[in-house]
């Protein structure tokens, strides 16, 4: 008999069982529609783009060793970096705030 070990694939969880505020909960949105398909939200392991699990927890990006603080993240987000695109033409200042607020949940 051939055993198989689990895989283990965590259930999404509500806005509400993250406590998100309206403003996180509108960032997640954004996240979802423009980041999830290059970003793990919840891991450090990448896609297409490294995971983002921490990324505010930390004193530098590892990658590129840049400051991760927000002017730095909305910068990367609005005009791209290395192979990431630039979403600055596709998202407007307050979209980037509510993801902003909401990577910070991470």
């Amino acid at each position: 008999m051939l055993v198989l070990p689990a895989c283990e694939v965590e259930r999404r969880k509500s806005d509400a069982e993250l406590d998100l505020n309206p403003q996180q909960a509108a960032g997640r949105r954004v996240y979802d529609d423009t980041c999830a398909r290059c970003h793990e939200p919840y891991s450090s392991r990448g896609k297409k783009g490294p995971g983002l699990k921490g990324v505010f927890k930390q004193q530098y990006l590892p990658l590129s060793g840049l400051p991760a603080n927000d002017e730095r993240m909305g910068e990367i987000v609005r005009n791209g970096r290395s192979k990431m695109e630039g979403f600055g033409r596709v998202l407007n200042d307050q979209q980037i705030q509510d993801l902003l607020a909401y990577m910070h949940t991470l």
